[in-house]
């Protein structure tokens, strides 16, 4: 049995809050973003530094496996 509350999704859709205020970012999204870009913005650690460029060292037993046999 259906009661007289219930709506269907157009009347639901309706509802919905259009004005420019329900358009903006939730509050949080600022604090958000920027401690995102203080995160991205860090200087690189000197021991990721040193693992980067032992990974851009080639290890010469390597390149002859890569097709060079």
């Amino acid at each position: 049995m259906a009661s007289g509350k219930e709506t269907s999704p157009t009347d639901a859709a309706a509802e919905k809050p259009t004005s420019a205020k329900a358009m903006e970012q939730p509050q949080w999204a600022d604090g958000l973003k920027q401690l995102y870009d203080s995160v991205v913005e860090e200087p690189l650690p000197d021991s990721f530094k040193n693992l980067l460029s032992q990974l851009d060292v080639t290890d010469p037993d390597d390149a002859s496996q890569n097709g060079n046999s």
